[in-house]
């Protein structure tokens, strides 16, 4: 799940990619992937898939991109569970081909509860990727006001992450 990266060395922006032809993902270190379930939308594309992870068993994901946005819920297992939590990753998130899109997630997420205060996680990691010279400062600066951004319209919105994307136009689904 998001949350602070404590690696020794920044890194560069994660790159990903979907293929809806082949069902597959293809995580940041270049490994194939099969995943359940894949399909675009108007504003953006749904992925499903089984990992095998001690925490949780099951992710969805939404990307966003005119939001600049992967909103994703964790399916937690058994003793695991703490309510409903989306974590939405900043980034540019969008189509390369016809049947095949790409993520870059840009370090800073927001993690959000109903009704509680959205936390903005990984400004470290940004930080040290931009003196890295890994991100350029406008780069920075945008992640930044792109976080600021959500944070703000999810807290005018009573803390409802379902509220605020709706607000956008958008009514995202889930299992």
């Amino acid at each position: 799940m998001s949350g602070t990266n404590h690696s020794a060395s920044p890194h560069r922006p994660r790159l990903e990619f979907f293929n809806l032809a082949e069902l597959s993902w293809t995580d940041h270190h270049g490994y194939l992937h099969p995943v359940e379930r894949l399909h675009a939308e108007p504003w953006g594309l749904y992925v499903e898939r089984l990992v095998d992870n001690p925490r949780f068993h099951y992710i969805e994901s939404w990307l966003l991109p005119e939001l600049s946005l992967r909103a994703t819920v964790y399916h937690l297992r058994p003793g695991h569970d703490r309510g409903q939590t989306y974590y939405l990753d900043i980034g540019n998130y969008g189509p390369v081909e016809p049947k095949k899109w790409r993520a870059e997630g840009h370090y800073l997420h927001v993690v959000a509860r109903p009704g509680r205060v959205p936390e903005l996680v990984g400004i470290d990691e940004l930080l040290a990727a931009h003196a890295a010279g890994h991100f350029d400062t406008a780069r920075t600066h945008r992640a930044i006001e792109r976080a600021a951004h959500v944070v703000d319209g999810i807290a005018g919105c009573g803390h409802d992450v379902d509220r605020w994307f709706a607000t956008k136009g958008i009514a995202l689904t889930w299992l």
